[in-house]
């Protein structure tokens, strides 16, 4: 039976240990500190929705994408610590815009973009994203071409300084990708 306007219920699970073991937090939403609930977190398992993990709290840190399926191991994550906060990445349906600029502060070069980018400076010659204004949708930025390396989770606003993004180490951007049901 189909109901018109529901929605599956988002929800993600936390372990102490990898492998799914040890005590859980379940979720669905945003969650800052997971120090509040487990004394540490080495694996998850996504039963719906999107998320991104992080691996200080407050959103903070390297970051991971993950969708329905299951996490056995932080490290496996490309994650340094383990896993210390959530996000839930809501769905969006509509177009997808973005302008990124090759300098902070919405300077130098300026493109826009609507669709997903595999190689940021074969396509546009630039060489820097130093700020950005997602202006519809959610996307992910990859610190390498054609999706690979370091990501960031960019949600609608303006973003006048990457480097102040909470990132560890290098906030170089390579590709981009919208955040769509087929993620």
């Amino acid at each position: 039976m189909t109901h018109i306007g529901h929605f599956p219920r988002l929800q993600i699970i936390f372990y102490e240990d990898r492998n799914f073991q040890g005590r859980s937090y379940e979720t669905s939403g945003d969650c800052p500190d997971m120090t509040s609930y487990l004394s540490r977190c080495h694996s998850c398992r996504v039963e719906s929705g999107f998320f991104m993990v992080y691996d200080r709290s407050d959103f903070m840190g390297n970051q991971y994408f993950v969708k329905r399926g299951e996490y056995s191991d932080y490290q496996r994550m490309g994650m340094s610590d383990c896993i210390k906060s959530c996000r839930n990445i809501p769905m969006h349906r509509g177009q997808f815009r973005m302008r990124i600029y090759e300098k902070e502060n919405f300077g130098g070069q300026m493109h826009e973009m609507m669709d997903d980018c595999d190689n940021m400076m074969e396509r546009y010659r630039m060489s820097e994203c130093q700020s950005c204004n997602v202006m519809d949708g959610h996307w992910l930025m990859y610190e390498q071409p054609n999706y690979r390396g370091r990501m960031m989770y960019m949600r609608p606003g303006e973003y006048r300084n990457m480097r102040d993004m909470g990132m560890t180490g290098s906030t170089r951007f390579n590709s981009f990708r919208r955040i769509t049901d087929s993620c």
